[in-house]
């Protein structure tokens, strides 16, 4: 199978154009907050470009006064002056050098904060559209790309115009005609430079399509280990990566290739003006119209000349990544997120009841093929009493997470609105509703930190006390205490060293320390065995005393005790009642709880 088969392209290997004056107005904004440092970065820049000047300018001197006159005294001073210019033009880079790199991560730090800061704004909705690792390359890897571009780019390429008007502007005046046949090979030179970035730019296309597809491909085959594993898929995987990892390091070999030709090709032309120079200059020193000092001075600043137009052509390959790195920032960034606040807010009521009510909600995740929204809830109305233990139950695809995903306004309906405590909570800060709202979902979600930072997540008003408190009420404490460190016992990635049960029962935990209003448990104990689903059941009956309590279960024996069941069938509510009611009524609960309990 060819590579081009293996992995799909994304957006985010598409580059734009080189250079893109929108962009650049929207990056240089960042820079705005060290104005100032810029400022300071230029005007060194500025002086090491005038330092640049003053080696070859003593020589003139040296060359044209000093040494036929046989003057020591000012051989020496234009040898000191030379030396301090050398020391001065060191501390000057030395400190460009540190202030640009400070500036680059200054500018990375307060991007990748906005960014991040802006994808945790985004709803679920945003998430079911953007892959994790597109939003991690935005995260690290294009923003060190900007980084790159600030550091070594912006500010210091006027070190390199400076350096070339001064050194332009110093030729023309010691010596007009010398300067234009010095600067006779540029034409080709400019065509030199103009096939290099066009030949480079596809390579660069290229490198960036297959990291992409290098990384995709990584990312799902580690993630997806146990399943390779299972089938023994070891071997295939293994070549199908050498084809893509192949054709990454060939795109790689051809950059290295052009830059192997470019940089010699300068060099043959800066030999070549040198050379212009020896001959043109050396007649005009037999014919005594030019100086020895002027000459020499000449060759001095032609090699200094052509070094900029190398840096700059480098320069012109760092804009064009940050220019494909920035428009895919800014388009991550110019996402509006689907659900946000009002900006005239309810405040809901003190203390809070726990009420909620459902009034004709409809819901579709995307539209047909047609144009008509593809609806999972249609019509659902129903209301759980402050205090009340309600039931959700159905067949796969019924509607039963979507109705949680609604409550807690990850996503909001078409149709209908949903009250919280009386008030709608489209009118309800978001913070403010999840505050009041435990959730447990059936896949369980642990940080690779502590076992005490994973119940208190963080939150400085959850003390110590309550901590232990809530694993004691679900029974993780006698699990907690046959880790090594305890509750200090470092999780690995998803609480891999954890099992199943055990990740569930810290869930449990997480959920009472946030002692919220309402529960609501999604497929909780699905994956917890009959032991510990006894153990949680039990102490979730004390837990729900007095709470407002959502359940979706499968498991038809963890909701019988419910004090009203509702029964979900294609997106609509269907039934509801209590356990014995739905039994006696003979419908869709009934044919549920048969094929759960029949005899095998």
């Amino acid at each position: 199978m060819p590579a081009t088969d293996i992995e799909p392209l994304h957006e985010e290997e598409a580059l734009g154009k080189a250079y893109d004056a929108r962009l650049m107005r929207r990056l240089l904004r960042y820079l705005r907050p060290y104005r100032w440092w810029v400022a300071l970065g230029v005007f060194g820049l500025l002086l090491i470009a005038l330092l640049e000047l003053i080696g070859p300018y003593l020589t003139k001197v040296a060359l044209d006064q000093a040494i036929p006159q046989g003057d020591y005294g000012l051989l020496a001073t234009l040898a000191a002056v030379f030396f301090g210019s050398l020391l001065l033009a060191f501390a000057l880079e030395y400190g460009q050098q540190i202030l640009t790199t400070w500036l680059g991560q200054k500018i990375m730090f307060d991007l990748r904060r906005e960014i991040f800061a802006h994808i945790q704004k985004q709803g679920l909705a945003f998430f079911d559209r953007n892959p994790v690792g597109r939003l991690m390359t935005r995260v690290t890897n294009d923003v060190e790309v900007l980084n790159q571009l600030f550091s070594s780019g912006i500010v210091t390429v006027f070190g390199d115009v400076f350096t070339l008007v001064f050194i332009v502007g110093v030729m023309l005046w010691m010596d007009w005609q010398l300067a234009l046949v010095a600067f006779a090979v540029m034409p080709f030179v400019i065509l030199v430079a103009f096939l290099f970035r066009k030949k480079v730019r596809d390579a660069y296309r290229d490198i960036r399509v297959l990291l992409a597809r290098l990384n995709s491909f990584l990312q799902e085959r580690i993630t997806g280990v146990s399943v390779v594993q299972l089938f023994g898929r070891e071997e295939g995987t293994v070549d199908r990566f050498a084809v893509i990892n192949d054709d990454h390091l060939r795109a790689h070999l051809r950059s290295i290739r052009y830059y192997a030709l470019f940089f010699p090709a300068i060099e043959l032309l800066t030999t070549l003006a040198l050379a212009l120079i020896l001959v043109y200059g050396g007649g005009r020193m037999i014919e005594g119209t030019v100086s020895v000092g002027v000459v020499t001075a000449f060759l001095m600043y032609a090699r200094r000349f052509f070094r900029p137009i190398e840096d700059l052509s480098e320069k012109y390959n760092m804009l064009q990544g940050a220019m494909a790195s920035s428009e895919r920032i800014f388009r991550l960034l110019d996402t509006t997120p689907v659900i946000e606040d009002r900006t005239e807010t309810t405040t809901l009521p003190e203390p809070g009841r726990g009420e909620i009510e459902f009034r004709d909600v409809w819901f579709a995740y995307q539209k047909t093929g047609d144009g008509e929204w593809d609806w999972v809830l249609k019509g659902v109305s129903f209301r759980a009493r402050p205090g009340e233990h309600l039931a959700v139950v159905g067949h796969t695809g019924a509607g039963k997470t979507t109705l949680i995903s609604l409550l807690m306004r990850f996503y909001e309906p078409q149709k209908g609105e949903i009250l919280f405590d009386g008030v709608p909570i489209q009118n309800v800060p978001q913070k403010a509703l999840r505050e009041r709202i435990g959730l447990v979902l059936q896949d369980v979600y642990l940080f690779s930190r502590s076992v005490e930072h994973n119940i208190r997540l963080g939150r400085d008003d959850i003390d110590d006390e309550r901590v232990l408190r809530a694993a004691a009420r679900v029974g993780a404490d006698r699990h907690i205490a046959r880790l090594p460190a305890g509750y200090e016992e470092p999780l690995g990635e998803r609480g891999a060293s954890l099992s199943v049960g055990q990740r569930q029962l810290l869930s449990f935990a997480r959920a009472l320390a946030f002692d919220p209003l309402v529960l609501v448990l999604d497929e909780a104990t699905s994956s917890v065995d009959s032991e510990l689903e006894a153990q949680i059941q039990d102490a979730l009956e004390k837990l729900m005393e007095g709470r407002t309590s959502l359940v979706i279960a499968h498991r038809l024996s963890t909701i019988q005790n419910a004090d009203r069941i509702l029964v979900f069938h294609h997106g609509e509510l269907r039934e509801h009642g209590t356990h014995a009611e739905l039994l006696a009524y003979g419908g869709i609960y009934a044919r549920l709880h048969e094929l759960q309990f029949a005899p095998a």
